[in-house]
């Protein structure tokens, strides 16, 4: 045992060991990789700039916000503050292009959006969009800025593509409060987080290919977010609140017709109607790698109807419940979702779906761990969606980086080695890239299409 640990720790020792010019390599490709998006910049300057804040937001500095990134290459602060502050640049063209990488290099037919929302404390009144909310950063309800972004999961990756900020209702109502903190005419109308989602999804559907759409129960709780989606031939499996009603098809049936009223009186609890199946109906499924082994999760499926009490009309759904054991065989965790999906789409699939906000939130600990994404000291709407822009293209670069020290994807540079604080004495800079563990591939079919925005009622 002694010598097969000696044999391993000088293995692993040995990955360790960074190659000599290995960073500066990586240096180098971060300047190739910026170029896409400065190109679209007029000003040699704001070039220099934009490429400036991405290789500190890349960096090990602890706090990562404007002024930092300047001291650290020793620049005076205020260009850099002013360029992602005020500056009037047009970040969009960033985010398309962005979009286009990901798909490019990501991108399968049976892909997964995921829409989430992530929250950024803050104290006082003057940031843009900050109000008392629910905050998951803090599991609780605070002040905080909380922005809803589109995520992208396939079975070569995942990263984040695009976001918005949320803008309350209280911020909304009070005009002189919105241009003073400069945002745009077109965004001053109140817009829920489902109509932020949509737009989202009319930007980006197009260019992503997906199979699937996927969110959090405060998405899939509005009956007529889902049949939104329904109409714009999207499928989703989107999370439900434990208290969603429906009616059961697969249970014995009355002999008469029932009207919708007797219908509804008839409709049961998700959370109640989960626990009484019996064990015998549950399917165990193996939907990916966990950090203490495989993840075995227990699925059940059944169609169901949904709306009779709604305007938006009955409609028949698939039920997915999954639920998770402890080691003491206990039951831990329950989600329940609802899907357009035919009944007859496999556990497996529902299983690897479900999974995908899983890899999403990844994608947060990174972009707030690594990439400074919430490290911003700006206030107005210009700033905050510029640094969001830069922090989303910093993520990129890392999950890009990560990605080629895996060797899927090496490209014409020279084989990289050991990934972790990487040091590089000629440029004073030092980067993190953090492998992670990627999600089994299982095949599906269908390509999918989009519609174009359209209103949908606060929920």
């Amino acid at each position: 045992m002694d010598r097969l640990f000696e044999t391993r720790k000088r293995e692993l020792v040995l990955e360790c060991v960074v190659e000599e010019g290995l960073f500066a390599q990586s240096l180098a490709r971060l300047d190739e990789f910026m170029k896409p998006f400065t190109s679209q910049l007029p000003r040699l300057k704001q070039r220099h700039y934009a490429t400036t804040v991405v290789s500190g937001l890349c960096s090990d500095l602890q706090s990562k916000n404007a002024e930092s990134i300047a001291y650290h290459f020793g620049m005076d602060r205020r260009p850099i503050q002013h360029f992602i502050g005020i500056s009037e640049w047009e970040d969009q063209p960033f985010r398309k292009e962005l979009a286009r990488q990901i798909a490019e290099q990501l991108g399968e037919h049976n892909g997964v959006l995921v829409f989430d929302p992530s929250a950024f404390p803050k104290s006082g009144k003057q940031s843009v969009g900050v109000a008392r909310q629910w905050c998951g950063r803090l599991g609780k309800v605070d002040n905080c800025q909380v922005g809803v972004f589109l995520g992208y999961v396939s079975g070569r990756g995942h990263a984040l593509v695009d976001g918005d900020l949320y803008l309350p209702e209280e911020w909304t109502k009070d005009k002189s409060r919105m241009q003073k903190a400069c945002v745009p005419k077109h965004k001053q109308k109140y817009r829920n987080r489902h109509v932020m989602c949509l737009e989202l999804l009319a930007e980006h559907g197009q260019s992503l290919p997906h199979q699937w759409i996927t969110g959090d129960d405060e998405l899939g709780r509005p009956i007529e977010f889902r049949r939104e989606l329904q109409r714009r031939g999207e499928q989703y499996l989107l999370a439900v609140p434990c208290n969603t009603k429906f009616v059961d098809l697969e249970t014995e049936q009355p002999d008469e017709p029932e009207t919708d009223r007797k219908k509804s009186q008839r409709a049961v609890r998700v959370d109640q109607w989960a626990a009484a199946q019996p064990d015998a109906a549950w399917q165990r499924i193996d939907v990916r790698d966990g950090e203490k082994g495989p993840l075995v999760v227990e699925l059940l499926k059944r169609r169901i109807e949904t709306g009779h009490r709604s305007t938006a009309g009955v409609a028949i759904e698939t039920l997915v419940v999954i639920r998770y054991r402890d080691r003491d065989e206990g039951i831990a965790k329950q989600d329940f979702y609802m899907s357009n999906a035919s009944i007859t789409t496999s556990h497996g699939e529902f299983g690897r779906v479900s999974k995908a906000a899983h890899r999403v939130e990844e994608c947060f600990d990174r972009g707030k761990g690594e990439a400074g994404m919430a490290d911003y000291e700006v206030r107005n709407w210009v700033g905050w969606q510029h640094h969001q822009t830069l922090s989303l293209m910093a993520s990129w670069f890392l999950n890009v980086e990560t990605r080629r020290a895996e060797k899927k994807d090496p490209g014409n540079d020279v084989q990289s080695g050991a990934l972790q604080h990487r040091f590089d004495h000629s440029r004073d800079l030092q980067m993190r890239f953090t492998p992670r563990r990627q999600p089994p591939h299982q095949s599906a079919a269908g390509e999918k299409s989009t519609g174009q925005t359209l209103s949908l009622a606060t929920t």
